[in-house]
């Protein structure tokens, strides 16, 4: 009887496991596992009955086109995954989220041409990744963040001119990485450091013109001065690449290792010669030589100046910037550099006069230039007045307003209280003011107009350069209620002295209107509608009260004459 049963049991067990096996595919029950065969059965989707138990699943040779969230939903017992050689181009976000304790993912030889942050979250153990034979163009920067168990990453036969180069540094487990042909250009120094597992790397056909000297690089150095470093120990492959052999690829050359018939594409003498058989003594590198700077400069306060250097060598030089206080240019609010050479200085002021030093250097050495740069002050507006603190002190002409009549030989049309007004306020709300001008008098070669502004409760000005057509500005972002001091200045170029002169137009002042005003105008009006309202309410409730009291009236007239 207890075999009887056991029999039933067994019998019912295995059609449950056949009811459970997607059409097409083989179960086989391997207890405690469970393995789903479905290669080369021509599915177009993945089979939606897949027992969630499944250990092994295999789905290669088919023509899956995309993998979905519910495809592999719950599967937290599988740990081999086989999609390869299928015509998937799509995965959606957090497709394999569920697989948690997935060790190996093949993906290879399909149609993927991008994978995105969310595509690998949270596959925190898995140990082999295959992707080679795709179309990937692009692998954002967080995709492979949850990957850092990895022990195999191939990314071979791909259209890449980048990987995140910053999670790869951080697979300490890594021990063969392959990136043969792609299209990759660059390796950050310091990218295998601390990968001391990492024993196979392949970086054949790409664009590579030099390999960084690498800490892992130097280890086989060591070990093969040593006698010590074999096929098996290390395995760097890096042919097909146009590498430019000088003297940053002297430590390469020194390697012991077999020929792989590497060849040099540059410089043109070396062009087409096998790597290996090229002396030690012919890797040089050319030290720099600055070919072209900016000369001195004289520019007006509060404008852009660009000043260039550019130098050749071998290696392309890099070029940096020494500001007359000593220190370091770099990259800031009010500085750019480039990596050109051109240092971008967004607005200038009076103490960036100086020497500014120009220093081109690669492993051949340093070559320095100084470029001499002066500001012009421009004249400064006293708070609350219409007064220039500071004329020019000759040759810029700029003349001075005075305030209230009082004694000054070159007055402007703006004098307070004057006829002839050459800057006017047209147009003063809380936050803006609409400011037009009329420069008369013809002076040749104005380049620009400039406006500068302070208000009554700041002292610092405010700057702003407009074209020389324009006869009216819009200032924006005023306070309100706020007293303001406002010139216009013509700035030109002087042809007797050849240097840059300004010229002032004329100044204003005027007051932003304050924000009660504003709201108690805005509260009248909604006063005076609300009343409105009312008062109507009350005829119209008056006529229908009418209206009423005449009906009562008629019904009552005619009931007394029946």
């Amino acid at each position: 009887m207890e075999r009887l049963l056991l029999c039933v049991m067994l019998v019912v067990a295995m059609a449950v496991r056949a009811q459970i096996c997607p059409k097409r595919c083989v179960c086989q029950i391997l207890s405690p596992n469970l393995a789903t065969l479905c290669a080369k059965k021509g599915l177009l989707f993945v089979p939606p009955n897949i027992d969630r138990h499944t250990v092994e699943l295999r789905l290669a040779d088919n023509f899956v086109t995309s993998v979905k969230r519910k495809d592999f939903a719950n599967m937290t017992r599988l740990v081999d995954l086989t999609l390869s050689r299928n015509t998937i181009s799509y995965i959606t976000p957090h497709a394999f989220a569920d697989l948690e304790n997935l060790r190996a993912l093949h993906l290879n030889s399909n149609r993927l041409t991008r994978i995105g942050n969310d595509t690998f979250s949270g596959m925190s153990k898995l140990h082999h990744l295959i992707l080679n034979n795709n179309q990937l163009v692009m692998i954002h920067q967080g995709a492979f963040n949850d990957l850092l168990a990895l022990e195999e990453l191939d990314l071979s036969y791909n259209n890449l001119d980048s990987i995140p180069w910053e999670a790869i540094q951080k697979m300490i487990s890594l021990h063969t990485l392959s990136l043969d042909h792609n299209m990759l250009d660059f390796i950050p120094e310091g990218t295998f450091s601390l990968l001391q597992k990492l024993n196979r790397l392949d970086v054949t056909s790409n664009k590579l013109q030099k390999l960084p000297p690498d800490p892992l690089f130097q280890r086989a150095q060591v070990l093969a001065t040593s006698g010590i470093l074999t096929s098996s120990t290390f395995a760097l492959s890096f042919g097909g690449n146009p590498l430019h052999c000088n003297c940053e690829l002297l430590w390469l050359r020194r390697l012991n290792r077999e020929d792989d018939l590497e060849t040099c594409a540059s410089p043109q003498h070396l062009s087409g010669r096998y790597f290996w058989s090229i002396p030690e003594e012919e890797f040089l590198c050319e030290p720099p030589l600055i070919t072209r700077y900016s000369h001195e400069m004289r520019v007006l306060e509060g404008q852009r100046v660009a000043l260039r250097c550019k130098a050749r060598g071998d290696p392309e030089p890099a070029i940096h910037w020494i500001s007359p206080e000593g220190k370091l240019v770099s990259n800031s609010s009010r500085t750019l550099v480039y990596t050109n050479g051109t240092l971008d200085i967004l607005i200038s002021t009076v103490k960036d006069t100086g020497s500014f030093t120009c220093i081109s250097s690669n492993p051949a050495g340093e070559a320095h230039q100084t470029v001499d740069l002066v500001i012009i002050k421009l004249p400064h507006i006293s708070n609350n007045t219409n007064n220039i603190q500071e004329p020019d002190p000759g040759s810029s002409d700029i003349s001075t307003s005075t305030r209230g009549g009082a004694s000054g030989s070159n007055v402007t049309g703006d004098v307070k209280g004057g006829v002839d007004k050459r800057v006017v306020t047209a147009e003063a709300t809380s936050s803006t003011a609409l400011i037009k001008f009329n420069f008369q008098r013809t002076i040749p070669g104005i380049r620009m107009f400039q406006i500068q502004y302070n208000g009554s409760q700041d002292d610092s000005l405010v700057y702003r350069m407009i074209p020389p057509s324009s006869k009216n500005f819009l200032v924006n972002n005023l306070a309100a209620g706020t007293q303001y001091d406002l010139c216009v200045l013509a700035i030109y170029d002087d042809v007797i002295t050849s240097l840059t002169a300004t010229r002032v137009v004329g100044c204003v002042q005027f007051t932003t209107e304050s924000e009660y005003m504003r709201c108690h105008f805005m509260q009248s009006q909604f006063l005076g509608g609300t009343m409105i309202i009312i008062i109507g309410g009350i005829i119209v409730a008056s006529v229908l009260v009418f209206i009423i009291i005449l009906m009562i009236r008629y019904k009552v007239g005619t009931c007394v004459s029946l």
